[in-house]
C-alpha cells in the first residue's frame, strides 16, 4: 500500500516536471524569437534592411548622383550578402545614432564607431574590420606639441560624445589640465579644415580621417598618437545575437575573399602617400591656373564620358597646367602628347589647349575603349596607364598576367606584373621590350590622389567669401 502511495507520488511529481519543462521550452523559445531572432527575421521577411550612418566623406554621400562612402559600399554589399535591399537612415547627430538604433528606426550602426567600454553598455559591437589611433591634429608650424603634457594649458576642440572627448577626459583625470571645447554636431573634417584656416589651434582624429584630410589641407600635421590603436565596428542592440552573427561571418567572408580591402583601397589608398611640397603647390594651382582651362575639361570630358575632375588631375600630373610643357621624352602640351599620336589625331599645334585637350582626352577614350574586359575602375586605371607608358607595354603586362595566372582585367594584376618588366628575365620575351614598369603605377596612384582632391573640393568648396558652392 505503501509502495503504491510512494509510486502515485512520484508519478505526479514527474508530469509535473514534465510540464514545467515543457513550458520553460515554449517560454525560452518566446524570449529568443522576441530577442535574438527577432530583427533579422524582420529583416528577411521585408526584404530590406536600415543602416544608421553619418552624411560625410568618411560614411555616407552623393557625388554625381551616386551613392558613396566606405561605410556605405560595405552596409550595401552587406545587404547583398542578406539577399535584401539597403535603406539608409541618416543621423543629425553623432550621439543619436544608438538612441536610433534604441528605437528602431534603423537595425545597425555603421558610421565609423570605435568599440569602447562606454559604448558596449549601450550596444553590441561586431568584430573589428579596420583599427585606428587617435592624434592630437595641429598646422605644421605648431611644434609645441611633441608629448602628451604639452597639452596641459591647451584649448582641444572635439565634438560632443565623441570617443575622443572620453579619452581627453582620462587625459584630464590623469592630472593633464587640458581644456575642452566641445561642439554639438560639426564633423571631424570640418575641425580639421579649422585647424588649417588657423581658426582653431587644435583638434583630435582617428589617423585614417587624419591622413585622408591632410590631402585637402596640406597645412595640418598628425602631432602626437594619444590613444592605443581601438576596433571600429558595427553595432546593434544588445540582445540581436543572431543578426550580429552574421555581421561577422561576412566581415570574415570579405577579409577572405579580399573585398574589404578593395573598397578600403578605393577611399584610403596610399593616405600615407604624402608630399606636403607636391600638395601645397597642387591646392595653390587648382586656385591659380586651373580656372581658365576648366570650362574647356568640362566640355571636352563630358562629351567622352569622363568625370572632368579626373582628366583635370590627370592634366596636373602630366604639365602642372601649363600649356607650353615639354618633356625631356618629346611630349607636349598641357596633356603632354608625343608627335605620333597627335600626328594620328590630326593635331596642328600641340601648344594650342583646345586642340591638345581635345585630342588627349580622345586618346585617353580609345585607350579605354580597347581595354573593355575590365571592370570600370580597372579598365580606367588600365588606360590610364597604357596613356602614360604605352598600349604596347600593357600588352606585354596582360600577357605576362596570363602566363602567371593572374587575371589581365585586373589593375591589380597588372601592378604586379609591369614592375617585372624592368628586368631581362622578363623583358627579353616580351615584344615590346624593357618597360619603367614602377612609373605607370607611379602616374596613376597620383592621379588618384589629385582627383580625390578635386572630388572633395567639388562636395563642399569654399569660395573666397565664405561661400560654398559646386566645382
Amino acid at each position: 500500500m505503501a509502495g503504491n502511495s510512494f509510486n502515485n507520488i512520484l508519478k505526479s511529481l514527474l508530469n509535473k516536471a514534465i510540464i514545467l519543462l515543457f513550458i520553460s521550452c515554449n517560454l525560452l523559445f518566446v524570449y529568443i524569437n522576441s530577442s535574438g531572432f527577432r530583427e533579422l527575421d524582420k529583416i528577411l521577411d521585408a526584404g530590406k534592411i536600415t543602416v544608421i550612418t553619418r552624411n560625410n566623406s568618411h560614411c555616407y554621400y552623393l557625388y554625381r548622383d551616386q551613392t558613396m562612402g566606405f561605410e556605405y559600399e560595405l552596409a550595401k554589399l552587406f545587404a547583398d550578402y542578406l539577399g535584401v535591399a539597403l535603406e539608409v537612415n541618416i543621423a543629425e547627430k553623432w550621439d543619436s545614432m544608438i538612441s536610433a538604433l534604441k528605437d528602431g528606426t534603423g537595425s545597425f550602426i555603421a558610421a565609423n564607431m570605435a568599440v569602447t567600454p562606454k559604448r558596449q553598455k549601450e550596444a553590441a559591437f561586431s568584430d573589428g574590420y579596420m583599427s585606428t589611433q587617435q592624434y592630437v591634429i595641429v598646422r605644421r608650424d605648431n611644434t609645441s606639441i611633441k608629448r602628451v603634457a604639452d597639452l596641459a594649458g591647451k584649448t582641444v576642440h572635439v565634438r560632443r560624445g565623441t570617443f575622443y572627448q572620453e579619452r581627453l577626459k582620462a587625459l584630464r583625470r590623469d592630472g593633464i589640465d587640458i581644456k575642452i571645447k566641445l561642439y554639438d554636431n560639426i564633423p571631424t573634417d570640418e575641425l580639421i579644415q579649422q585647424v588649417a584656416e588657423g581658426t582653431i589651434d587644435i583638434t583630435i582624429a582617428d589617423r585614417n580621417i587624419a591622413l585622408l584630410n591632410r590631402r585637402y589641407y596640406p597645412q595640418i600635421a598628425l602631432a602626437l598618437a594619444i590613444s592605443n590603436e581601438k576596433d571600429l565596428g558595427w553595432a546593434v542592440n544588445p540582445d540581436e545575437t543572431r543578426l550580429l552573427n552574421k555581421i561577422d561571418l561576412f566581415f570574415n567572408k570579405i577579409k577572405k575573399n579580399g573585398k574589404l580591402n578593395e573598397i578600403y583601397n578605393k577611399y584610403y589608398a596610399d593616405i600615407d602617400n604624402f608630399d606636403y611640397v607636391d600638395l601645397r603647390k597642387y591646392h595653390i594651382r587648382l586656385k591659380t591656373r586651373l580656372p581658365q582651362y576648366s570650362q574647356l575639361i568640362k566640355d571636352v570630358a563630358n562629351r567622352y564620358g569622363f568625370d572632368w575632375r579626373l582628366i583635370a588631375a590627370q592634366i596636373y600630373q602630366e604639365s602642372h597646367f601649363d600649356p607650353e610643357a615639354t618633356s625631356h621624352s618629346g611630349a607636349f602640351g598641357l596633356m603632354q602628347l608625343t608627335v605620333p599620336t597627335a600626328d594620328s589625331l590630326g593635331v596642328n599645334d600641340v601648344f594650342d589647349p583646345v586642340q591638345n585637350i581635345n585630342a588627349g582626352i580622345r586618346h585617353l577614350k580609345n585607350l579605354y575603349e580597347h581595354f573593355d574586359g575590365a571592370d570600370s575602375s580597372d579598365r580606367l586605371f588600365i588606360a590610364l596607364a597604357a596613356y602614360n607608358i604605352g598600349q604596347g607595354h600593357i600588352l606585354d603586362a596582360r600577357n605576362l598576367a596570363r602566363q602567371m595566372n593572374f587575371d589581365p582585367d585586373k589593375w591589380s594584376s597588372l601592378g604586379k606584373t609591369l614592375p617585372l618588366l624592368r628586368y631581362r628575365k622578363y623583358y627579353e620575351k616580351a615584344k615590346y621590350g624593357y618597360c619603367r614598369g614602377k612609373e605607370p603605377i607611379k602616374y596613376v596612384k597620383q592621379i588618384m590622389i589629385y582627383y580625390d582632391i578635386l572630388k572633395r573640393m567639388s562636395l563642399v568648396f569654399n569660395t573666397d567669401n565664405g561661400s560654398k558652392q559646386n566645382l
